[in-house]
């Protein structure tokens, strides 16, 4: 079965001051016994900083995005290479923002997770439907259809994850309710079966729409909802280790 992963993401966020609450939440999570696994995703600026205070614990930190290359004339942009160098072991890419923001593309986004992999780092690749998309009805078959476009060739299902993210519940406070939570799941690990056959069921698939310690374990308990991708809850060691508590 997959492991379960609860993993931040601070976004454009975060000083040197923040990471006082990387030390916080690393004094927080335990090894891996109970197969739940800690990840804080947190800016380029902090990266290296992060990871140095995270090295004696259990937690993992990773990088926000990265180029599709190793190097070379790409200005501002970090490579996963780079990210691995920093401390890195997880890198997100595909979040709704950056398709949103930066035109990421489901084949760039292929194409990054390809990167990631090649840095020997884990891709959390994320996928999500719009509010229009899922008022008209087509919102499994977008989702599913941008995972499909999303994996990178060649990976395993022990070398992958995947997040789900509702874009119309991001930073909104909105939720899918449950059981439309647990429809999109069980469609995402159908179509993992059809690209990875039975190994899919060791896929980590993460649910990132405004999880917070309060809706944490009724989300967590989902059929084929292993773990959370968290948003603004992630900030503060106290809610991301609230949720942390509930996996």
């Amino acid at each position: 079965m997959a492991r379960t992963l609860i993993a931040g993401n601070w976004k454009m966020n975060g000083l040197r001051a923040s990471l006082v609450e990387i030390t916080a939440i690393a004094g927080g999570v335990t090894p891996a016994k109970e197969n739940v696994e800690a990840l804080i995703c947190v800016p380029a600026t902090l990266l290296m900083q992060a990871a140095d205070q995270a090295r004696e614990s259990a937690l993992n930190i990773g990088g926000e995005t990265c180029h599709t290359n190793e190097k070379g004339a790409h200005t501002g942009d970090v490579s996963a290479e780079m990210l691995a160098d920093a401390g890195a072991s997880y890198v997100i890419v595909g979040h709704s923002e950056r398709r949103a923001d930066h035109d990421e593309t489901s084949e760039i986004v292929a194409s990054q997770a390809a990167a990631a992999l090649r840095a020997g780092i884990t891709p959390i690749i994320c996928v999500g439907e719009t509010a229009a998309e899922r008022d008209s009805g087509k919102a499994l078959e977008v989702v599913t259809g941008m995972l499909r476009e999303s994996l990178p060739e060649g990976a395993s299902a022990e070398s992958v994850v995947i997040a789900y993210e509702p874009v119309w519940a991001i930073g909104t406070g909105n939720v899918a309710t449950v059981e439309a939570v647990d429809e999109m799941h069980n469609a995402l690990r159908s179509c993992l079966a059809d690209v990875y056959g039975a190994a899919a069921d060791l896929i980590p698939i993460l649910y990132g729409g405004s999880m917070k310690p309060d809706n944490a374990g009724d989300l967590l308990a989902v059929k084929n909802v292993n773990g959370g991708l968290i948003g603004g809850a992630s900030l503060k060691a106290t809610d991301f280790l609230a949720i942390y508590a509930k996996a």
